[in-house]
């Protein structure tokens, strides 16, 4: 039996960057329990490294174990990696997956940035994750509701519980904002 790999500690980076969304994020938002929205936040500076340190798309992923601890978190790698399957979430499982020396990622959670897409989703399901909460709809490819529900198609053995639309209304901005400058549109 291969031996477990302790949590993963954030970067310090990440550290402060999280501290700095925390003192500015929304007292009072109704958006989902404390604990989403806190885990939610450290996606979305995931996502900010995406855009500020690879030039990717700015999605960030999270993987917390039950016991609240993380064990996986990534970004967008897709360009920088010439890896058509480097999404976020893709990248934060492979690292949950070593952390935890299994392929199976059973009772944890994924926090991701953006709805998922049918890879990531089926994945998802594949890993057997107990529950994935993301930020922004993608009502072009989302696959946990928008425009697929594999989540929760009832022909898997094994289905994801789902949350969308925790701090929505930071995600959806931030990818908008990077598809403006990359278009050259005028930002608002």
């Amino acid at each position: 039996m291969r031996e477990k790999m302790p949590a993963i500690p954030p970067s310090a980076a990440t550290m402060v960057a999280l501290e700095e969304l925390q003192a500015n994020s929304v007292a009072g938002q109704d958006d989902g329990s404390e604990v989403d929205r806190h885990w939610m936040r450290h996606a979305l500076v995931l996502a900010q490294r995406a855009r500020d340190e690879d030039d990717e798309i700015p999605v960030g992923a999270v993987v917390v174990d039950a016991e609240g601890r993380v064990v996986g978190e990534g970004w967008n790698r897709n360009i920088t990696e010439h890896d058509p399957a480097a999404h976020a979430e893709i990248v934060a499982m492979r690292q949950a997956g070593q952390a935890l020396a299994n392929h199976r990622l059973v009772g944890c959670t994924l926090y991701v940035t953006l709805e998922p897409c049918a890879m990531c989703a089926m994945a998802m399901v594949h890993a057997r994750i107990a529950r994935v909460v993301f930020g922004a709809s993608d009502p072009k490819t989302g696959a946990a509701g928008s425009v697929f529900d594999l989540l929760a198609d009832l022909r898997h053995n094994h289905r994801v519980a789902v949350r969308g639309g925790v701090l929505a209304d930071v995600a959806g901005p931030m990818l908008t904002a990077y598809f403006r400058a990359k278009r050259g549109k005028p930002q608002g």
